[in-house]
């Protein structure tokens, strides 16, 4: 069997990105990080104004959904979707969605039919100054667009991209984690990069993998 290549060649992405900014910073971030990428727009306004297929939730490891963007969900969709979440969580992950993981549930509205979750921090809480986790938050996203397969609901086992295909993001950390908008934005750039333009390659030391996480959250 041959090896994997570790440095795929670039892709070009089928998904469709709305990164979300009510605040001029963030949408200023956004434009100034993803802005050239064709397959991306920037959305100044709620995110709950974008028609997509599914939007994301930059929540906690165990789904609380009591503050933020996740309160502001869970008035849209209604108090059952934090109760999805948490399900999912348990029964899919164990009772703990990792910082680096995702899950998805269903909303019950048709025009926005899917949530995926994908923490930014495993309780609310600030983040370290030196946190990736905007970037662990997106990359997470990314491969189970890519690569993930439905797990619940009636459309349960094909992939995700066959029933995803335009997703509205916020800005990943920037609220009660206190992330500054330029650095979240480069993060998520930077996971952009790495898996749905196929850039992703092991670091060849451990003082070069160092050396991205530094850069990665500056």
């Amino acid at each position: 069997m041959r090896p994997l290549p570790l440095s795929p060649e670039p892709l070009v992405s089928t998904t469709r990105l709305v990164l979300c900014a009510l605040e001029p910073a963030l949408a200023s971030a956004w434009e100034e990080a993803c802005g050239g990428l064709d397959f991306v727009t920037v959305h100044r306004g709620s995110i709950l104004e974008v028609s997509a297929d599914a939007l994301v939730s930059p929540a906690n490891s165990f789904g609380f959904m009591a503050g933020g963007i996740d309160a502001a969900y869970v008035r849209h969709f209604g108090p059952e979707l934090q109760a999805r979440v948490q399900r999912m969580i348990l029964e899919e992950h164990h009772g703990e969605l990792l910082v680096g993981a995702a899950g998805l549930v269903e909303t019950g509205n048709e025009r926005t039919p899917w949530l995926i979750a994908a923490p930014t921090m495993r309780v609310p809480a600030p983040l370290p100054a030196d946190s990736v986790n905007a970037y662990l938050a997106a990359r997470a996203v990314f491969l189970l667009l890519e690569h993930g397969r439905m797990r619940s609901g009636l459309t349960r086992g094909p992939l995700v991209s066959e029933r995803i295909r335009t997703v509205a993001m916020p800005g990943l950390g920037t609220g009660v984690g206190g992330m500054p908008a330029r650095v979240c934005a480069r993060q998520v750039r930077a996971a952009i990069d790495d898996v749905l333009l196929g850039g992703l390659k092991l670091p060849a030391s451990g003082a070069e993998a160092a050396e991205r996480h530094r850069v990665l959250a500056r």
